[in-house]
C-alpha cells in the first residue's frame, strides 16, 4: 500500500499548464504537514528565499506569495510567516516557473503561491523546545500562535521567546607566528549566546470595496560573545574580548486591495519600521580597547501599484513607491581611557527614494513567455555630523526573460537584467572585531550602490512526478564594486572601511535536484540538494592586482534526505551543509574564515495528528571552524612581512528537542 501511495503521489500534482504546476494538499499529506512552512521544501524544484534586507520595497521581495500577494512586511522572516498559514487552511499551492500573466514574479525566476481556502475557525499552535549544547547550557523556547476568522474578517496572534546558541564561538586553539617567524601557542575559551523575543500580529477586513491588512511587529535581541585567550608565549599573558549587543526592532505596515471588475486591481503599501542598536565591545592585552555604538535607524515607505490583466495571455502593471530612510549614529573608540579619533564617527544619513516602474508578461504561445520590467530609480543622499555631503543618484533599471518550453518536462529560462545593489547603512557607521585582530572598520557614508548587468541562462527538467534538475548559469558585469579600503583619519591614522573599488565580473554556475527514491526501492524518501560555484574578478585598490571579491564563497552547497513512513507515523532525514570559505582583503589585512561540512540527522514523530515531536542532532559530527588573519606593518604591497593569527574553534554536538501540539481545525 505504501508503495501504491507513493507512485501514485505524483499524478497528483496537476499537469503543467503555462508554466503552473498545482499541488494541492493530498500531494503532502503523507507526512501530515502542519503549516505551509513544513509544505513549502516539498516543492520540487524549489529552494525558499526570504528575500533582501534591503532599503525600499520593491527589491525585498522573496519567493513565496500568499493568494497572489507578498506579506507586507520586511522585517519579519518569510518562514516566519508561513509558519502561522495552517496546512488546513490551504487549498493549493502554485509553483509558477518563468512567469504567468496576472502573477507579479518578484524578480524571480521560479515563485510559489499559496492559494488559502476561503472560511474557517480558531486554530492556533503552543511548541516548546530546548537546545542543549556540548558545555552544559540549555536554551529553552516557546512558541504560541494563533488564528481564525470573524465573519469576513481574519487576525492573527503570534509570541516567540527563548534563548539561542552561535555556535560560531566555542573553545579552540591557535597560533600566532611573528614576521620574525617566532610561534606562540594561544589556548582559546569562548561561547557566544543571547534572549530574544517578538510579536506579531495581522488583522485583515473588508474595506472600501476592497480588502485591508494590517500587520505589526515588536523585535528584542540581547547578545553576549566572550573571547578569552591564554597567550602561551615565554611570559603567559591574557586576552579578553567581550561584545555585547542590543537590538529593538518595530514594525507596523498595511495594504489595500481593491478589485475593479475582473481585470483591474489596485493595490496600495504602507510600511514604516524602526531600529535602536546599542554595541559594546571591550578588549584587553595589556592594553584596554573600547568601542560603543550607538544607531537609531527607521524606514518609512508608501507604495502604488495598478495591475490590469487584458486577456489569459496579457497583463501589466505599473506604480511607484517613495521611501524615507534615516540613520543616526555615534561610535566612540579609547585606548588605555584616552579617545582615539575615528572617520565617520557621528554621522546623520538620510535617502528619499523614488522607483518608478511598468511591468508587462506576454504569453503568445503555449510554450513562449516574455517577462518585461523598467524601473527608474532616484535617491538624494545627504549626510551631517563628521561628513557633510549631499548627492544624487538615478539608475534606469531593465529587465528582460523569456521562457521557453519545448516539450511539457523541459522549460529553458533566458533573463537579461541590470541590477542595482542597495546602498547598506551598516556600512555607513564603524565597527570592531579585536578578537581576531581585525581591529576597527570605519564607516563610508559616501558610497554609491554596486550596478550590475546580468546574464542568466537556466534549463530546468521534471522527471519521475516528482523529480526536477535544474543547471543555471549567470554572468555579472560589476560596476562600482562594494569592497575594502583604506580611509585617513585627521591625526593621520588609517582605517580599514567598505570602498567602491571599481569595476569587476562574477560568474555562478549552479545545480538543483529534487529525486524522488521511489523508482529505487525506497518509497517515500526523497534527496534535494543544491550546489553553486562562484568566480570573480576584481583590481586590489590596495596591490593593483587581480583577486577574487571579498566575502564571495567560491562554493556553497547542502543537500537534503527526507523518509516518510505514514503507516510509523514518522520521517526522518538528514541535512547536509557543504564547508565554506570567505576571504576578506582590507589594506594591510587579509581575513579568512573557513567551515568544515556538517550534518544534522532528525527524526519526527507523530503519535496523534495534532501531536509532533521533534528530535534533531545539530553538529552531529561536531565541525570546526577556522579564523586566520595575515596582519602586515602597512600596505600590502609595500613589501613588510605580514603576522598570522590562526584559530580553529572546536563546537561540540548538540541535541534539540521540540514537541508542538495544534488546537482547533
Amino acid at each position: 500500500m505504501l508503495i501504491a501511495h507513493v507512485l501514485a503521489q505524483a499524478a497528483l500534482a496537476a499537469a503543467p499548464q503555462q508554466g503552473v504546476i498545482s499541488y494541492p494538499p493530498s500531494f503532502f499529506a503523507a507526512f501530515q504537514p502542519a503549516n505551509a512552512s513544513e509544505m513549502i521544501p516539498r516543492i520540487p524544484g524549489f529552494t525558499l528565499d526570504s528575500g533582501d534586507e534591503v532599503r525600499g520595497y520593491e527589491g525585498s521581495a522573496g519567493n513565496v506569495l500568499i493568494d497572489g500577494e507578498r506579506p507586507a512586511t520586511k522585517s519579519e522572516d518569510l518562514e516566519q510567516v508561513l509558519r502561522r498559514i495552517p496546512a488546513s487552511r490551504i487549498e493549493r499551492i502554485d509553483l509558477i516557473r518563468g512567469g504567468a500573466p496576472g502573477v507579479d514574479m518578484q524578480g524571480k525566476s521560479v515563485i510559489a503561491n499559496i492559494i488559502r481556502k476561503p472560511g474557517g475557525g480558531f486554530r492556533g499552535v503552543a511548541a516548546a523546545a530546548v537546545n542543549n549544547s556540548w558545555d552544559g547550557r540549555h536554551m529553552p523556547s516557546l512558541r504560541l500562535e494563533g488564528s481564525g476568522d470573524i465573519g469576513p474578517r481574519k487576525w492573527e496572534l503570534g509570541l516567540l521567546g527563548g534563548g539561542f546558541i552561535d555556535d560560531g564561538d566555542a573553545d579552540g586553539r591557535g597560533v600566532r607566528i611573528s614576521p620574525t617567524g617566532r610561534v606562540t601557542p594561544i589556548g582559546i575559551d569562548a561561547e557566544s549566546d543571547g534572549l530574544n523575543g517578538q510579536l506579531t500580529g495581522v488583522y485583515e477586513t473588508p474595506i472600501l470595496g476592497g480588502k485591508a491588512r494590517l500587520n505589526g511587529r515588536l523585535f528584542s535581541e540581547k547578545y553576549k560573545a566572550e573571547d578569552n585567550s591564554e597567550v602561551l608565549g615565554p611570559v603567559a599573558t591574557f586576552e579578553q574580548n567581550v561584545d555585547h549587543v542590543r537590538t529593538d526592532d518595530t514594525e507596523i505596515g498595511g495594504t489595500f486591495t481593491r478589485r475593479f471588475g475582473d481585470k483591474t486591481t489596485l493595490e496600495i503599501v504602507g510600511l514604516r519600521q524602526t531600529r535602536n542598536q546599542a554595541i559594546d565591545s571591550d578588549f584587553s592585552n595589556g592594553v584596554t580597547s573600547a568601542f560603543a555604538l550607538r544607531r537609531e535607524s527607521s524606514e518609512t515607505i508608501g507604495r502604488t501599484v495598478l495591475k490590469h490583466r487584458a486577456t489569459d495571455r496579457l497583463s501589466f502593471e505599473a506604480g511607484g513607491e517613495y521611501a524615507v530612510n534615516k540613520l543616526d549614529s555615534a561610535t566612540r573608540l579609547s585606548s588605555n581611557g584616552r579617545p582615539v579619533l575615528l572617520p565617520a564617527a557621528d554621522v546623520e544619513v538620510q535617502e528619499d527614494r523614488t522607483e518608478l516602474f511598468a511591468k508587462g508578461v506576454w504569453r503568445p504561445t503555449d510554450q513562449w513567455t516574455l517577462d518585461a520590467t523598467l524601473r527608474y530609480e532616484s535617491s538624494d543622499i545627504s549626510s551631517e555630523g563628521d561628513v557633510v555631503l549631499g548627492k544624487t543618484l538615478r539608475y534606469l533599471k531593465p529587465r528582460l526573460a523569456v521562457t521557453w518550453v519545448p516539450m511539457a518536462s523541459t522549460q529553458v529560462r533566458l533573463r537579461v537584467e541590470r541590477e542595482v545593489g542597495q546602498l547598506d547603512f551598516d556600512d555607513f557607521v564603524a565597527d570592531a572585531n579585536f578578537s581576531d585582530s581585525s581591529g576597527v572598520s570605519a564607516g563610508n557614508p559616501d558610497l554609491n550602490p554596486e550596478q550590475a548587468w546580468v546574464g542568466e541562462a537556466a534549463v530546468e527538467h521534471r522527471f519521475w512526478g516528482a523529480g526536477s534538475a535544474t543547471l543555471s548559469f549567470r554572468h555579472y558585469e560589476l560596476k562600482d564594486v562594494v569592497d575594502r579600503g583604506p580611509v585617513f583619519a585627521p591625526n593621520g591614522d588609517v582605517f580599514d572601511r567598505p570602498e567602491n573599488i571599481g569595476d569587476g565580473t562574477k560568474d555562478e554556475l549552479a545545480f538543483q535536484l529534487s529525486l524522488p527514491l521511489a523508482r529505487l526501492g525506497l518509497p517515500g524518501a526523497t534527496l534535494k540538494g543544491e550546489v553553486t560555484k562562484s568566480w570573480s574578478s576584481v583590481e586590489d585598490p590596495t596591490t593593483g592586482r587581480s583577486r577574487e571579491i571579498s566575502e564571495l564563497r567560491p562554493v556553497d552547497w547542502e543537500a537534503s534526505y527526507t523518509h516518510d513512513i505514514p503507516a510509523w507515523k514518522m520521517t526522518y532525514g538528514v541535512d547536509g551543509f557543504g564547508g565554506w570559505r570567505e576571504t576578506s582583503y582590507s589594506f594591510n589585512r587579509v581575513r579568512t574564515t573557513k567551515l568544515r561540512t556538517f550534518v544534522r540527522p532528525f527524526v519526527e514523530y507523530r503519535p496523534r495528528p495534532d501531536v509532533n515531536m521533534r528530535l534533531e542532532l545539530p553538529n552531529v559530527t561536531a565541525r570546526g571552524l577556522k579564523r586566520t588573519v595575515l596582519t602586515y606593518p602597512g600596505p600590502r604591497d609595500a613589501g613588510g612581512a605580514p603576522s598570522l593569527d590562526d584559530r580553529e574553534y572546536s563546537p561540540g554536538q548538540m541535541v534539540y528537542f521540540r514537541i508542538r501540539k495544534t488546537l482547533g481545525g
